[in-house]
C-alpha cells in the first residue's frame, strides 16, 4: 500500500512539473516576441505613407 502512494506522489509531482514548464514556455512565447521586436525596432521609423485620396489632375474642358 505505500508503494502505491508513493506512486501517486510521484505522478502528481510530475504532474505540477509539466505544469509549470508549460506555463513557462507559454508565457515565453506570448511574451518573448514582444520583447525581440521592441528591441530591434528602429525608433527613427520615417512615416511614407502616401494620402488616400489622391487628386487626380486633368485638363477641364
Amino acid at each position: 500500500m505505500n508503494s502505491n502512494s508513493q506512486s501517486a506522489n510521484a505522478a502528481t509531482y510530475s504532474q505540477r512539473l509539466a505544469d509549470i514548464v508549460g506555463t513557462a514556455i507559454a508565457l515565453l512565447t506570448l511574451t518573448l516576441p514582444v520583447f525581440v521586436i521592441a528591441h530591434y525596432s528602429s525608433t527613427n521609423v520615417q512615416n511614407n505613407q502616401q494620402p488616400l485620396i489622391q487628386k487626380i489632375q486633368g485638363n477641364q474642358d
